[in-house]
């Protein structure tokens, strides 16, 4: 896995042309993360792709006119043990770990 952060100007479409990159290549993506940074934008995609489709994106991507910084890295996975087994844990939503403790608070 690749987690890719582009950095842009959020002009009309630019994001949709990032996006678009990935989706015609047939790529599963499975996160995105788009947000303000300062006066510009960023987001963070993790791609399961190889070393060619690396370049090819990141080429692409420097060719969007809106697109000021790409980089990429190797996805950081978590190993924790579950039942024997090496599993990659994400972490849950702070939402989730809210209505976590107010249950065991209630049980209490």
């Amino acid at each position: 896995m690749q987690v890719f952060h582009i950095r842009y100007r959020n002009a009309q479409g630019a994001l949709m042309r990032i996006l678009n990159a990935v989706s015609r290549r047939g790529l599963d993506l499975p996160s995105v993360h788009a947000e303000a940074a300062g006066a510009d934008h960023t987001v963070t995609l993790l791609i399961e792709v190889t070393h060619k489709q690396i370049g090819q994106l990141c080429r692409e991507w420097y060719g969007i006119v809106d697109v000021i910084d790409v980089r990429s890295s190797a996805a950081l996975q978590e190993q924790v043990q579950v039942h024997g087994e090496a599993a990659w844990a994400p972490l849950p939503p702070a939402s989730a770990s809210l209505a976590e403790q107010s249950a065991r608070a209630a049980l209490a």
